[in-house]
């Protein structure tokens, strides 16, 4: 399997970066309490942090917002899933535990103020790429209803779209079946590539002490646009 950036994009977005950490061997299972209360705790946190700091204030969510002024997409319309989080938790619909994979993919998105995104390998279809959405790209995602991916970021196979900074579809979903995931981390254009893959690295350690099995992770940008990456479903 090959996972690229669309070189295309990379004129609208010279800076774009995605992390991937490929987990492979794991078990997806209730979440263990520890977890849940730390996922629980963070929200009341930054529930009381939102009280008095705007989100304008949140340099990382306004950076994504740039990102998609700069694609053409309304940042106001279609805000970028980590915004969306934070803004559910203003409104203190704090988000109730689904299994490990999820509860820590809500984790890491929360901790570290991007949209992050976790996908069953079994489900994806040949190759991957991260591109820029067009008017015929739609998916039935896991907000519950169809959604248009015209001028946003998006993550497709050779399928059909699957994944986006903006909401993820149903069809790539992780489940208690699920053994080999993929994460994508819609890393901040202006984080070097360094500190990228630390955040990482410590992302997959964390998971897989909950999950088992083992983690490789990744970094793409304009200097490395693609990884041949070795998965089971092969």
């Amino acid at each position: 399997m090959n996972i690229q950036i669309d070189k295309e994009l990379l004129t609208i977005l010279p800076h774009v970066k995605i992390g991937i950490n490929h987990y492979t061997k794991i078990t997806v299972s209730e979440s263990p309490q520890m977890l849940k209360g730390r996922l629980q705790l963070f929200q009341e946190q930054l529930y009381f942090e939102l009280d008095t700091k705007p989100l304008t204030e949140f340099a990382n969510i306004q950076e994504w917002r740039v990102v998609w002024k700069a694609l053409g997409a309304d940042p106001n319309r279609y805000r970028p899933s980590v915004e969306s989080l934070f803004r559910r938790i203003k409104k203190q619909e704090f988000l109730q535990s689904v299994h490990t994979a999820v509860d820590l993919n809500t984790f890491f998105s929360l901790q570290y103020e991007i949209p992050i995104g976790i996908y069953d390998l079994a489900k994806i279809v040949g190759d991957i790429q991260l591109t820029q959405g067009n008017e015929d790209d739609s998916y039935d995602g896991l907000n519950g209803r169809p959604n248009s991916l015209n001028r946003l970021l998006l993550l497709k196979d050779d399928y059909s779209p699957f994944g986006s900074p903006y909401v993820d579809s149903v069809r790539t979903a992780v489940t208690a079946e699920t053994t080999e995931a993929i994460q994508i981390f819609f890393i901040r254009p202006s984080m070097d590539t360094t500190e990228a893959l630390q955040l990482l690295q410590a992302s997959g350690k964390m998971f897989t002490s909950m999950s088992g099995g083992e983690a490789e992770s990744f970094v793409l940008h304009a200097g490395q646009t693609s990884i041949a990456l070795e998965n089971d479903q092969a």
